[in-house]
């Protein structure tokens, strides 16, 4: 099968409905993107930049499971795109050593001050 047919289990595969429920979950209790740890407004649908999103926390290219809730995360549509299907780990130590988290990722634009010319 070439890669652009490429079906994703969490879409079009046998975890769809599993990943359905989890999103519906996910959207009632958390609030905060998962990846810049500022607030997703709710009120903004696709494809706005700040809409809502799930993110793969590992991702599926990666071998992260498609459905588990613990690899699944609330986030800005934009900030998962510019996650994409990167990992990332933390480079300095820290009390929090113990958490595992992608917040270390750069922000291309801070979208709620962004004021089109």
């Amino acid at each position: 099968m070439a890669d652009s047919k490429r079906k994703r289990p969490d879409k079009d595969g046998t975890h769809r409905l599993a990943f359905e429920r989890a999103k519906k979950r996910i959207y009632a209790s958390q609030t905060v993107c998962g990846i810049c740890g500022k607030p997703v407004d709710f009120s903004y649908k696709y494809p706005h930049p700040l809409s809502p999103c799930i993110d793969h926390i590992i991702p599926i290219a990666k071998g992260g499971h498609p459905s588990d809730m613990d690899n699944l995360q609330l986030a800005h549509w934009t900030c998962n795109r510019s996650k994409s299907d990167k990992l990332f780990s933390k480079k300095q130590k820290s009390a929090d050593d113990g958490i595992i988290s992608n917040r270390m990722l750069p922000q291309s634009c801070d979208w709620p001050a962004y004021r089109g010319r």
